[in-house]
């Protein structure tokens, strides 16, 4: 299951970022479907798992389109509330001919997703179940905490936690044991610590589970208590690196959800986030190792 956001992303394509005050001309338009949390419900599904996703959209004409997308995914959207005072949440995206890019996000509907619309979405869950619960922070503290409560209650094999973009933890949150998945830039923000091994280290001291950081075209480096392994990842072109962090954390729930050990699942989903930079948009196809 995955608890997160789903935005619409007006994407721009420039030869170089503009600086500020700057306008650049001469690029193309395209619009693809977003959000952190509905790009990860995606690549899970890509992967091969079975996929609920809860979020918020609103009663527009752009949340509909967005709902069908994930609908078109085989993904679950029996959960998605229409909030009637908020719109869709909008992504403005301009990507560079390096692949590099510039994001800002309104959250929309994305920030009024509250503990009831969780709790009502996930209390078919039963004891015991199988699977794995991920989630990310372009959602409120508050329903971040009743998704996680509700999986750890459930005993679900594991919940991730994207903590993207990157704000001070909930120490509720903290307490659940989550898997932090966070790249190199907010984990030095989460933690204080500037090199990522520290970083994570620090991190999983305050959650008492294993930590990854990604580190883009460097893979990703995994503590667990005193184990420390880093995944190189596979040399590629990039054309545009939106969302390469959402396919590594979906893929990663897809492999620990299918019963592979972490060991094998952070090399399979650095593998599917480096293939997935060679194409344009937050959702471009990948390859599966593994």
């Amino acid at each position: 299951m995955v608890v997160g956001s789903i935005n619409v992303d007006l994407v721009w394509g420039v030869e170089r970022l503009p600086r500020a005050g700057e306008t650049v001309t001469g690029g193309r338009f395209e619009r693809h479907g977003g959000g952190k949390g509905a790009n990860q419900a995606v690549a899970a599904a890509r992967a091969g798992a079975n996929v609920v996703f809860i979020g918020a959209v609103g009663s527009d004409g752009f949340g509909r389109v967005a709902v069908a997308e994930l609908g078109r995914e085989g993904i679950d959207t029996s959960c998605v509330a229409r909030i009637d005072d908020a719109p869709t949440g909008m992504a403005s995206i301009v990507v560079d001919a390096d692949g590099e890019n510039q994001i800002a996000v309104a959250l929309g509907a994305n920030a009024k997703l509250d503990p009831a619309i969780v709790e009502r979405a996930l209390g078919w869950i039963e004891p015991g179940a199988d699977g794995v619960c991920l989630l990310d922070f372009e959602i409120p503290d508050a329903a971040l905490l009743a998704a996680a409560r509700a999986a750890r209650q459930a005993g679900v094999d594991a919940i991730i936690v994207n903590p993207a973009p990157a704000r001070a933890i909930p120490d509720g949150l903290l307490e659940l044991a989550p898997l932090l998945t966070p790249n190199a830039g907010e984990a030095t923000k989460l933690s204080g610590q500037s090199e990522p091994e520290a970083a994570a280290r620090a991190l999983s001291g305050r959650t008492r589970a294993p930590v990854i950081v990604t580190l883009g075209s460097k893979g990703a480096v995994v503590v667990d208590g005193e184990r420390i392994d880093r995944f190189d990842a596979p040399s590629v072109r990039a054309v545009d690196t939106t969302g390469a962090g959402d396919v590594f954390n979906g893929v990663l729930a897809a492999s620990l959800a299918a019963g592979i050990e972490l060991s094998a699942a952070v090399p399979r989903a650095v593998a599917a986030a480096a293939s997935s930079v060679e194409q344009r948009g937050a959702r471009g196809v990948f390859e599966m190792t593994g």
